[in-house]
């Protein structure tokens, strides 16, 4: 049973879709509940993964809450789904629901729902005979609030409630595992500025920093150590030129380094002869995050992840965006191209993206993500009018 539990939690990191580097160098951080880390919607996967310092959409819950305070309209919704993982296995999907609703011109209140499904998992005894099938699940829910505090700065904080069942109660050792249960919080920044010239051309900057998932340690069963939660940094900024009335290009680039200590190594006794010991609390883990990495400042520089991205929009309905992910190869070698588009019509906008590693035979390969969303302000307009 030990060994079915090992194997969903690493099921659950290979959900991140790592192409691993088998060599002596491979030193890959990992976390238990990767799916937070992944992108839900089609608009920020179709330029990288990067959102932090894009201009406000439904989707900013994920990315920065404290986009919503410069975000257009009273109030919207937005669902996002993706089938994932498909060139392993047929049935893992994730499910993203969010929306925002303005309370004044300077406050916005929020709310997100994402869901992870792992699919139909057997479960055998010591001789591979099958006990029963389970389907692992894995959800957070989010509430936050974000406010403007200056002509171009805004603030943003979420409160994190994460669920992850692996094992639906099956024991281990004698001792029930129970689901992993967390409380994590997100603290974010903005800086949007459109009063500027660029090219002689109007323009628009923006500046973002999200601290996300910080928060409890999450653990499977009463005696098991307990894991981190993928808490992390993103650092961007995105740029808009304003062609003309109807055509405008953004360019983005966000940066990533998960904030969980890096494994150290050890030699045959178990003790460490390089690195830090990951065995800290939240506060001292994020500090240590910096600087416990056992190659030093030059690995602690492959722990950051970039994303590039770009936007193109023709009269404010159709887009066409592209980026780049990569992820240095010790750790995870995640390297991928994205692609999509988006349509937007009388309140109604929907997108969708593809993914195309530049390994052959990866995991994430052929990756698709579907998302639509809704502008109730707009809604009721032409509700209105009609």
């Amino acid at each position: 049973m030990k060994n079915k539990i090992f194997s969903l939690i690493l099921f659950s990191l290979v959900f991140t879709g790592a192409a691993k580097v088998y060599s002596q160098e491979l030193n890959a951080i990992q976390t238990v509940v990767p799916f937070l880390t992944i992108a839900p919607d089609s608009r920020a996967g179709a330029m990288g993964d990067a959102g932090v310092a894009t201009s406000p959409d439904v989707y900013s819950q994920h990315w920065n809450p404290a986009k919503y305070a410069f975000i257009d309209g009273k109030g919207g919704v937005g669902i996002s789904y993706s089938p994932w993982l498909r060139n392993l296995v047929p049935d893992i999907n994730i499910a993203y629901l969010t929306g925002y609703y303005r309370i004044d011109r300077k406050q916005v209140a929020s709310a997100s729902l994402l869901y992870s499904s792992l699919g139909d998992v057997p479960f055998t005894d010591d001789f591979g005979n099958l006990e029963r099938t389970f389907k692992p699940n894995e959800l957070a829910f989010d509430l936050g609030y974000s406010r403007v505090f200056a002509e171009h700065f805004s603030g943003g904080v979420a409160f994190r409630f994460i669920y992850s069942n692996l094992t639906g109660g099956s024991y281990s050792g004698g001792d029930a595992t129970k689901p992993g249960i967390s409380f994590a919080a997100d603290i974010s920044g903005y800086y949007n500025n459109k009063e500027i010239t660029l090219f002689s051309k109007d323009a628009e900057i923006g500046f973002g920093l999200n601290f996300s998932n910080i928060g409890s340690k999450m653990s499977y069963s009463d005696g098991q150590t307990t894991d981190f939660i993928p808490m992390n940094m993103r650092v961007g900024t995105a740029g808009t030129l304003n062609l003309d009335n109807f055509n405008k290009l953004t360019l983005t680039l966000d940066l990533n380094k998960l904030l969980v200590p890096t494994p150290p190594i050890y030699n045959n006794d178990m003790e460490i002869i390089d690195g830090k010991d990951p065995n800290v609390t939240v506060p001292i883990a994020i500090f240590q995050s910096f600087y416990d990495a056992p190659g030093g400042f030059k690995e602690e520089l492959h722990e950051i992840t970039y994303s590039i991205g770009t936007e193109y929009w023709y009269n404010n309905q159709f887009a066409i965006r592209a980026g780049y992910f990569n992820e240095n190869a010790s750790k995870g070698n995640r390297k991928y191209f994205t692609t999509g588009a988006g349509f937007r019509l009388k309140g109604f906008t929907i997108d969708f993206s593809y993914l195309m590693p530049l390994a052959q035979n990866h995991p994430l390969a052929r990756t698709l993500r579907f998302s639509m969303s809704f502008d109730l302000n707009r809604l009721q307009s032409n509700s209105d009018l009609n």
